[in-house]
This record gives structure tokens, C-alpha cells and sequence, in this order.
């Protein structure tokens, strides 16, 4: 696809994101790693507003383009390009369910084997800081090493992939176990959650299951 394309993309996205109740407002963001860096959305326009030109390229070191302001987040976008080489495309948002684990201060255990979706056997929850910082982006850095969807504490959850509609499946079969894992918790503090070995068996299964799209 051509850069019109996968802007276009990128903003039918955002709109999914919400329409699936997974954003509200101007919050979250998305990006498509493109060329040497990235295509992502511009701060403060709403979705249902932006056009294809509205998307901002932001290279490998940061630079964007004139006239452009990308989303406050783009630093912790770039920053999961540069750790991981299998994703390509990032969705962020501030699920209601996903945002009250994150509050908690919580990682979703393995409660559910389709916590595997993530690449491992839990979503972790990153430490708080200020939202658009290099802080948060070292944090950032550090939980997309491990797992390809992770809380923000005080936040919300960013989720990578192969493409686009992987990230945002991925985004919302993460919201669905932080609404499992809250409703579990309301019933006690020690949710079950499955061993090791049980999700060793799950993660090998995953190489061949979820939502099959191509790249």
C-alpha cells in the first residue's frame, strides 16, 4: 500500500477503535511503521475529522514533518518499532477496563488462555509516568520487550502486531480479559490463573491460531 492507503488505514482504525468502545474522545492513538520511522495520528483532531493528510511521518530520530504535530505518544510508537521487529503496527487507548487494571496497578494473569494472544502468559502493567515523556517511553520499552500488549498504570494499554488489524483484534481481546479479570476480582484477590506449563502448550498453538489476516 501506498502512503494515502495506509493513512487511510490508519484512520479507519482509530474510528473501529471506536466504535468497539475501546477509545473515547481525542484519546489514544495509532501508528503504522513506514519507510525509516512511522505514520501515526496528529494530536488534538478527532477521528471522525482527520483525512489522509492529516497523518504525520515521523522518521527513525524523531523528526517529523513541518506543519505536522504527531500525537503527544508518538516517542513510546517509535520506541516499540525499535524493540521489536515483528510488529508494525501500534494501537493505544484508554479502554475502561483495561484503564482500571492499569489503576490497580495490576498485570493480567494467565485467567484466561487467551492471554497468549499477547506472547506470553501475562499482560504486565508498566509503572506510571507523565504521559508523552522519555520516562514512559523506557518503561514502554522495557513491557513491549516482553510482551506485545501492555498496561500503563494510570493509563491505559498499548498493543502491537504484524498489521493493523492484528494490534487492534489484539487491543480488544485484551480489554475482554481486564473486564474477566475485574469482575474475578470483585469475587476474591486470588484470581486462579493458569500454570506455566498450561500456557507453554497454549503459546505453541498460538503460532497457528488467532485472527488471520495478511500482512
Amino acid at each position: 500500500m501506498n502512503r494515502v492507503e495506509i493513512s487511510q488505514k490508519i484512520i479507519d482504525t482509530c474510528i473501529e477503535m471506536t466504535r468497539l468502545g475501546l477509545n473515547q474522545g481525542t484519546a489514544g492513538n495509532v501508528s503504522v511503521r513506514f519507510d525509516n520511522g512511522m505514520l501515526i495520528t496528529p494530536t488534538g483532531i478527532p477521528y471522525e475529522k482527520l483525512t489522509p493528510d492529516h497523518i504525520v511521518y515521523v522518521s527513525e530520530d524523531g523528526s517529523f514533518e513541518e506543519g505536522k504535530l504527531p500525537s503527544s505518544e508518538w516517542l513510546f510508537h517509535l520506541t516499540c518499532y525499535q524493540k521489536r521487529d515483528d510488529v508494525n503496527a501500534v494501537v493505544h487507548n484508554h479502554a475502561i477496563n483495561c484503564s482500571a487494571v492499569s489503576i490497580l496497578n495490576k498485570s493480567i494473569p494467565a485467567i484466561h488462555y487467551m492471554v497468549a494472544a499477547s506472547g506470553t502468559t501475562e499482560i504486565p502493567c508498566v509503572p506510571y509516568a507523565t504521559f508523552g515523556s522519555n520516562k514512559l517511553a523506557q518503561y514502554v520499552a522495557e513491557g513491549i520487550a516482553q510482551s506485545k500488549a501492555i498496561l500503563l498504570q494510570h493509563h491505559g494499554l498499548i498493543a502491537a502486531e504484524v498489521n493493523l488489524e492484528k494490534a487492534l483484534w489484539l487491543a480488544h481481546e485484551v480489554e475482554v480479559l481486564a473486564e474477566l479479570y475485574l469482575k474475578t476480582l470483585a469475587v476474591t484477590p486470588n484470581v486462579p490463573a493458569l500454570d506455566d506449563a498450561d500456557m507453554a502448550i497454549v503459546l505453541e498453538k498460538f503460532k497457528s491460531y488467532g485472527l488471520r489476516v495478511e500482512k
